[in-house]
């Protein structure tokens, strides 16, 4: 699955991981238009972010 198609707010990982560990959760974020890419956190630092292209896949099916 892309990043452009998850909803803000939705969890997600980069690996796919089937038990990932809660700092490998992402929380997809607002579309930031000055850079062309949707902004991400961390699920257990909410002060860290990185910008990922929408083009980017992701993974949604796991338990943590």
């Amino acid at each position: 699955m892309k990043l452009k198609e998850l909803k803000q707010g939705e969890y997600f990982i980069l690996k796919d991981i089937s038990e990932p560990k809660e700092s490998q959760v992402y929380i997809r974020g607002e579309y930031d238009r000055s850079s062309k890419k949707y902004v991400c956190g961390k699920f257990v630092d909410i002060s860290y972010s990185r910008l990922l292209k929408g083009d980017t896949e992701v993974y949604t099916d796991f338990t943590f």
